[in-house]
């Protein structure tokens, strides 16, 4: 009976932590929770700028290693919202110290679920401060359930697509660039 308890506890375990971090589709690709950020990424067909952007920094080693992180990934539609020029100026190899603060300042140590994030905002009066890898701020802020960070420079992005599982961390799809100091 002990026995039959303990698998029906690991059995809700597992139930609840896959609702969390459900398998989902990026760019036409299905997101495996056993590939690592890299890899999944390199699947969508919404997300080739970042890919090319992580490999042109030499990010990609360190995004594939055991992390875990959670990485805020606009899309290739919130690349094109930067003034004309910038993604191409910026990598340029002149421009790879400047790449790395931009995509650094994507990441943040640990995995964190939208629900986690969400809890810790109304547990922050309306607010959560993250730091990310580059050493900068994203502030979390929330409008009823729906997600969006605040950049150093007062810019918005808005969580479109939460909790895409990664064996090394979580994803979550933005719909803008974030921009840092």
């Amino acid at each position: 009976m002990k026995k039959l308890f303990i698998i029906a506890l690991s059995f809700i375990a597992v139930t609840v932590s896959s609702k969390a971090f459900a398998q989902k589709t990026l760019g036409g690709a299905v997101m495996s929770p056993t590939k690592n950020i890299v890899q999944n990424a390199s699947g969508s067909k919404d997300h080739t700028t970042l890919v090319n952007a992580i490999k042109s920094a030499g990010l990609a080693p360190t995004l594939s290693a055991a992390g875990p992180y959670t990485v805020f990934a606009p899309t290739n539609e919130a690349f094109a919202q930067l003034p004309a020029g910038t993604v191409d100026n910026l990598l340029k190899p002149a421009s790879k110290a400047s790449l790395i603060k931009l995509l650094t300042y994507h990441v943040v140590p640990g995995k964190l679920s939208s629900a986690e994030l969400l809890t810790k905002v109304k547990e922050g009066k309306g607010k959560l401060e993250l730091s990310t890898l580059s050493g900068g701020t994203i502030t979390v802020m929330s409008q009823g359930a729906k997600l969006y960070l605040v950049d150093e420079k007062g810019g918005k992005a808005f969580i479109t697509i939460p909790d895409v599982a990664q064996s090394n961390g979580v994803i979550h799809v933005i719909n803008s660039v974030l921009k840092t100091n």
